[in-house]
C-alpha cells in the first residue's frame, strides 16, 4: 500500500469561505499518518502536457498552466485559479500517473492519491465544479495507452456525478464508468439512461438515501456489472461527501459504508486485476467526516 501526495496540493487556494479549501487535504493526511504510521508515502510528480492531452484540450491546458495569476481568478462560480493552482493541478494529475506505473510494475498493489484539487467534474475542454484537470481520467488513459490495458474501470461514489469522467470516456469501450450519486444535485448529469457505448453505468440516489439504500444499489446493480466487466485495473474516484455530516448534499452514509464499498471493490480487483487499485481523492467537505472516511477507505485498501 502506497500513498502519493505533494505539499503543492495545499497551495491551491480558492479563497476565503470556499468549500474546497486547503484544510481538506491536511485533514486527510493527518488522519492517515496517525492511523497508519507504517504506510509508505511518496511525492507526486508533475504530469506532463502529453499525459494531460490524452483527455484534455490544449486550450484548457493553456488556461490552467499558462495564465498569469496574481490572486484568485474565478473560472466559473465554483472554480477558481490562483497563484498555486497550476502546480497543484500538475501534481494531482501526476499522482495518478505515478500510481498506475507503481501498480503495473508491481511496486505496490494498491495506491491512494491524497491530492487536490479534485478532478471528476473537469471535462475535455472545461475546468468546473472545483476541478481543474480530471485526475482519474488522466490516470485511466495512461493505463490504457501506456500499459496497453483494454478493460479499465472507474468507480465513483462521490455524492456528485463525475460528469467530466463520463464525458471523456463515453465513447471509449476500454473504460467502464460506474457512479452512484445524489440526484437532483450538481451538475445535473448522471441519469440512468446515459449509457455511452454501454460502458456508462449510473445509479442516481434520492436525497435522504441511507446506508441500506446505498448498499442495495451497489450490491444489486453496480458491483455485479463491474464484476462482469472483469477490470484489469480498478480506479476509484473516492469522494466522501455522501457522508451524513457533509454540508453540500443530503445522502446519509456513515463512515462504515466507505469501508464496506472499498472492501467490495478490492475483492473484485483481486478476482480480475491481481488486486490492483488506484484510488484518488475527490470530494468531502466536513473535515471530521473526511478524515474518518479516508482512514476507513485506506484501511480497507491496505488489507
Amino acid at each position: 500500500m502506497r500513498i502519493y501526495t505533494h505539499p503543492a496540493c495545499t497551495r491551491h487556494d480558492p479563497g476565503p469561505g470556499h468549500a474546497e479549501r486547503p484544510e481538506r487535504l491536511a485533514a486527510v493526511t493527518d488522519a492517515l499518518r496517525d492511523a497508519f504510521p507504517a504506510l509508505a508515502w511518496e511525492e507526486a510528480p508533475r504530469a506532463t502536457r502529453g499525459q494531460l492531452l490524452r483527455v484534455h484540450d490544449d486550450a484548457l491546458l493553456a488556461l490552467v498552466l499558462d495564465t498569469p495569476v496574481d490572486g484568485p481568478m474565478p473560472l466559473d462560480p465554483d472554480t477558481v485559479l490562483g497563484p498555486g493552482s497550476a502546480e497543484a493541478a500538475l501534481r494531482a494529475a501526476g499522482a495518478g500517473i505515478a500510481a498506475v506505473d507503481a501498480v503495473m510494475h508491481g511496486e505496490a498493489r494498491r495506491v491512494f492519491c491524497a491530492v487536490r484539487p479534485p478532478g471528476h467534474h473537469a471535462t475535455p475542454s472545461a475546468a468546473m465544479g472545483f476541478c481543474l484537470f480530471n485526475n482519474v481520467a488522466v490516470a485511466a488513459a495512461h493505463a490504457c495507452d501506456k500499459h496497453g490495458l483494454s478493460r479499465v474501470a472507474v468507480v465513483d461514489f462521490d455524492v456528485h456525478h463525475g460528469n467530466g469522467t463520463q464525458a471523456i470516456f463515453d465513447t471509449d469501450p476500454r473504460v467502464m464508468y460506474l457512479s452512484s450519486h445524489q440526484m437532483p444535485l450538481y451538475p445535473d448529469t448522471g441519469y440512468a439512461n446515459e449509457r455511452g457505448v454501454g460502458n456508462i453505468i449510473n445509479a442516481p440516489l434520492p436525497p435522504g438515501c441511507d446506508s441500506d439504500g446505498f448498499r442495495r444499489i451497489w450490491r444489486e446493480q453496480l458491483l455485479p456489472t463491474l464484476d462482469s466487466f472483469r477490470p484489469q485495473l480498478l480506479f476509484i474516484s473516492a469522494g466522501f461527501d455522501a457522508h451524513a455530516r457533509d454540508p453540500l448534499a443530503q445522502i446519509e452514509l456513515v463512515t462504515g459504508d466507505f469501508e464496506w464499498i472499498t472492501r467490495e471493490l478490492v475483492a473484485i480487483a483481486r478476482r480480475h486485476g491481481d488486486g490492483r487499485v488506484v484510488s484518488m481523492l475527490e470530494g468531502g467537505y466536513d473535515l471530521t467526516a473526511l478524515g474518518e472516511a479516508s482512514v476507513a477507505h485506506v484501511g480497507a485498501l491496505a488489507e
